[in-house]
């Protein structure tokens, strides 16, 4: 877990690889806590303001690289997110940046796909549906956002990895869930919150 100052961190940083990334500049070098040393999985999500729209996400699920280079790695990708057209330097001033720090993603397992439904918490789970080379995630903040239950939230993160959406039900479909914690800027370039996930406020 991060501290909300180091939270700070991490929203600021990943603001300054955007704004480089955007404006094809070198990311310029930015001294950080020594959490971010540590090896931690990161998403990187930019979204509209007012409306909050979705305008890219990107991350690196697993704790394979310092939490820094996940975050940079994270924040320069968004600004590319294949589902959209390149962020243009125009758009800086109506975006703001959200920063999800990923636990580390434990396999659920069940003996009756029906026990995942008491296994994973809307609110507080993030998921990855797996099965062979098909792989899906959604962040804990997506099945509050779009009022989804658990079965519509196992089912949509099926349907993220290109899975049929009944998918969970299959033997051979693996799901893991993780927690995240949320940072983000209030408005662009503003004050940095760290938001609530579950069902009765951000």
């Amino acid at each position: 877990m991060l501290s909300f100052e180091e939270g700070v961190e991490a929203v600021r940083f990943a603001r300054t690889v955007v704004d480089a990334t955007v404006k094809h500049q070198p990311v310029p070098e930015v001294k950080l806590s020594e959490k971010f040393k540590q090896k931690n999985g990161a998403f990187v999500t930019l979204l509209t303001f007012p409306r909050r729209d979705l305008r890219g996400c990107i991350g690196i699920p697993e704790p394979i690289m310092r939490l820094k280079d996940a975050i940079k790695e994270a924040a320069s990708s968004a600004t590319r997110d294949p589902r959209f057209p390149p962020v243009d330097k125009r758009e800086l001033n109506t975006i703001i940046v959200e920063v999800t720090i990923l636990t580390k993603p434990e396999l659920i397992n069940v003996k009756n796909p029906r026990e995942y439904l008491s296994k994973i918490v809307v609110g507080r789970d993030g998921l990855i549906a797996e099965q062979g080379f098909f792989r899906g995630l959604l962040l804990p903040q997506v099945p509050v956002e779009y009022n989804w239950d658990t079965e519509e939230f196992l089912s949509q993160t099926c349907m993220k990895a290109g899975l049929p959406p009944d998918a969970w039900f299959d033997k051979d479909t693996k799901m893991y869930k993780f927690s995240g914690q949320i940072f983000a800027e209030k408005k662009p370039y503003g004050d940095v919150e760290e938001r609530r996930i579950d069902r009765e406020g951000n």
